[in-house]
C-alpha cells in the first residue's frame, strides 16, 4: 500500500517519498528518450517505474528488457511501486514466452536472451512487430558492442521513447557510449562524430548524478589493497606458466593474436588465485581470517570472483569458507533459486557470507545487508568492480562499507591494475570530464604489455 507524502509529487501516492533527485529523474524521463546513468544505488529502476506511472496511458504499451537475473526483481519493484500496472513476463520456454507476448498488459518484461530468441517472431504480438510507447533497456552496457546480437535485437524495437539505464555507460572505449546513443537517439551518426567531443553529444540525452552529490548521509566507503603473497606452490606454478607462455607467444612473432594473449593472461590470473594442483592459496588463507573477523563482529560479507569452478573461483572460496555456511550466486541459476538465495542472505543471520561470480552478481542487486566487500581477483575495468561493491554501498546501507582488493605483487595482477587505471581515465574523460578527444581502445600492444612481452 502506497504511503502518501504530505505533498506527493506528480499528484500520485508513492510507496515511499521520492527524494529530489529521483523526482528530477522522473521528470526527465517523461520528457522523452534518455540515457539515465546515475551512480549505482540511486534508484534508476524506481525512477523508470515512476515515469511510467506519471505518463499513464501515454506509456502503454511499455517493454522492459533486463538481464535474466533481474527480470523478477523488476516485477517485484513494479508490484511495490506501481501495483495498478498490469504486467506480463516473457520468460521460460518458447510457448510460455509467446503466451506472455499475447497477454494484454501495460508493461511487458523480458530478458535480453529471450528478446534475442523472439525478435524475429512473425506473430503480430511479437516484440519487433509492435509499436511500443516506451522501451526500457536496463544495464544498457549490454549493448556496448553494436554488432552483437543483443544490441541488434534491442535496436530493432520500435519505440516512441527509449530509456537506457546504466551506471557504467563506458566500460572499454568511447564506442560503448556511441552504441547506447544509437538506441536512445538513433540516426545521429554518433560514431562519426565522436572525435568532435563526446561530452557535447551526450549533453542532450544524458542524466547522471553522483552519489556523493545527492546522498549526503550515506555511510563512507573505504578500500584497501592487500598483497597476500603467493604460496610456494603458487609461485612455482606461476613462474613455469609465465616462462612457457612467453616463449610460446614470442615464437608466434607477428602471428600472435589477442585470443592467445588473453589465454595466457587468464591462466596467470587463475594461478594468482590458487595453485592448479594443490589448491594452495595465499588469498584464501588471508580471506578466511578476514571473514572470521567480519562474522565475529556481527556483520556480513560479499566475495566476488570472475571465476566459478574450483580451484580458482567461487566453488573453491565457498569450500574454504564452509564453516560460515556461505551462499553462492553464479550464472545459470534459475530466477526462483536466485531470489531465494538473495532473500536468505538479506534476512537470515546464519547466512553471513555471499560468494558471487562477478558477472552474475555485480549488477542490479541490493545487498545492503553486507558491509564488507572482497574482490578476490580483478576484472578489466574499474567500472565493473565499482558496480559490484556498490551492491552494498547504496541507499539503505547503515554501516560504513569496507572494500578489500587482492593484488599479488610481481605478477600479472600488477600490470592489469595499470590497464584498469587507464580505462578509468577514459571513463572520467568522457562521462565525468570535459569532452576531449576519445582515447584509443586497448589493443594487442596493451595486452602484450600486461603479460610482459
Amino acid at each position: 500500500m502506497a504511503t502518501p507524502a504530505s505533498d506527493p509529487p506528480f499528484g500520485l501516492a508513492w510507496r515511499h517519498p521520492l527524494p529530489p533527485w529521483q523526482q528530477e529523474g522522473v521528470r526527465r524521463l517523461t520528457q522523452g528518450s534518455l540515457l539515465l546513468a546515475d551512480d549505482m544505488g540511486l534508484g534508476k529502476t524506481i525512477q523508470a517505474i515512476g515515469a511510467l506511472r506519471v505518463l499513464g496511458p501515454a506509456a502503454v504499451p511499455a517493454l522492459v528488457v533486463a538481464p535474466a537475473g533481474l527480470v523478477l526483481q523488476w516485477r517485484a519493484q513494479f508490484c511495490d511501486w506501481a501495483p495498478e500496472l498490469r504486467l506480463a513476463t516473457a520468460l521460460g520456454t518458447a510457448a510460455e514466452r509467446m503466451q506472455a507476448w499475447r497477454r494484454e498488459a501495460d508493461v511487458h518484461l523480458t530478458s535480453y536472451d529471450s528478446l534475442r530468441s523472439d525478435i524475429l517472431l512473425r506473430d503480430p504480438c511479437g516484440p519487433a512487430r509492435r509499436d511500443w510507447a516506451v522501451v526500457v533497456a536496463d544495464e544498457a552496457q549490454r549493448m556496448k558492442n553494436p554488432r552483437a546480437e543483443t544490441a541488434i535485437a534491442v535496436k530493432r524495437l520500435r519505440a516512441r521513447r527509449a530509456w537506457a539505464l546504466t551506471g557504467t555507460p563506458l566500460e572499454n572505449s568511447a564506442d560503448d557510449i556511441a552504441s547506447i546513443l544509437d538506441f536512445v537517439a538513433p540516426g545521429g551518426g554518433h560514431r562519426r562524430e565522436m572525435m568532435v567531443g563526446l561530452r557535447r553529444l551526450l549533453a542532450a540525452v544524458l542524466l547522471r548524478r553522483r552519489r556523493g552529490e545527492v546522498l549526503r548521509t550515506l555511510p563512507p566507503k573505504s578500500g584497501i589493497t592487500i598483497d597476500p603473497g603467493l604460496t610456494p606452490a603458487q609461485r612455482a606454478a606461476y613462474d613455469v606458466a609465465e616462462r612457457e607462455g612467453l616463449i610460446w607467444l614470442r615464437s608466434l612473432g607477428t602471428r600472435v593474436r589477442i585470443t592467445e594473449v588473453l589465454e595466457l593472461l587468464l591462466r596467470l590470473k587463475q594461478i594468482c588465485n590458487a595453485a592448479p594442483q594443490s589448491g594452495a592459496s595465499g588469498k584464501l588463507d588471508d580471506l578466511e581470517r578476514r571473514i572470521a573477523a567480519v562474522v565475529a563482529a556481527g556483520e556480513k560479507a560479499l566475495v566476488f570472483s570472475q571465476f566459478v569452478q574450483a580451484p580458482f573461483g567461487v566453488a573453491a572460496i565457498a569450500e574454504r569458507l564452509h564453516r560460515f555456511a556461505p551462499l553462492c550466486l553464479i550464472g545459470g541459476q534459475d530466477p526462483a533459486e536466485r531470489a531465494a538465495i538473495l532473500r536468505r542472505f538479506g534476512e537470515d543471520p546464519k547466512s553471513p557470507v555471499l560468494v558471487l561470480s562477478l558477472r552474475a552478481g555485480g549488477v542490479g542487486l541490493n545487498l545492503t545487508a553486507a558491509s564488507a566487500v572482497f574482490h578476490f581477483d580483478r576484472w578489466w575495468t574499474a567500472a565493473v568492480e565499482a558496480q559490484a561493491e556498490d551492491r552494498a554501498h547504496r541507499m539503505g546501507q547503515r554501516r560504513a562499507v569496507r572494500v578489500v582488493t587482492y593484488r599479488c605483487r610481481d605478477t600479472v595482477e600488477e600490470r592489469i591494475a595499470d590497464i584498469i587505471a587507464h580505462k578509468q581515465a577514459l571513463f572520467d574523460l568522457h562521462v565525468e570530464g570535459d569532452g576531449a578527444e576519445a582515447l584509443a581502445r586497448l589493443e594487442l600492444a596493451d595486452l602484450l604489455r600486461a603479460v610482459g612481452v
